[in-house]
């Protein structure tokens, strides 16, 4: 199992298909990755771009489309935090519909927030 690669919103990159695929070079897995995503997103016009990633946090490396338009991410560049547990605004309107959907964000973020003596 790899290590967690905790993204600024508190989702696991190293969980993510298509970080796992890219980093395993395997097209394969990348266009299961896509047509599942075309799916779920409910895009059907989503290329490979969409899933080629090296995880939102690796400065300089590939962004799936996603990644890379990410407002959440832009923030937390914008700010200089890490995450978004380790903003002082934290949970804000960016990122709370994003916890409240995915509740091991939430838990992540919350744990960070504990780790590092965060208030509120």
């Amino acid at each position: 199992m790899a290590e967690p690669m905790i993204a600024c919103c508190g989702l696991d990159c190293a969980t993510c298909g298509a970080y796992i695929a890219t980093q395993a070079d395997d097209r394969e897995a990348q266009e299961r990755v896509l047509a599942k995503w075309r799916v779920e997103y409910n895009h059907p016009d989503m290329t490979l771009e969409w899933v080629i990633c090296d995880g939102c946090i690796a400065v300089g490396g590939r962004l799936s489309t996603h990644c890379g338009e990410c407002a959440i991410r832009a923030c937390a560049m914008e700010k200089g935090v890490d995450t978004c547990g380790h903003c002082v605004d934290y949970a804000c309107d960016k990122v709370s519909g994003l916890l409240n959907a995915v509740p091991a964000a939430r838990a992540t973020l919350d744990a960070i927030r504990r780790d590092i003596g965060a208030t509120s």
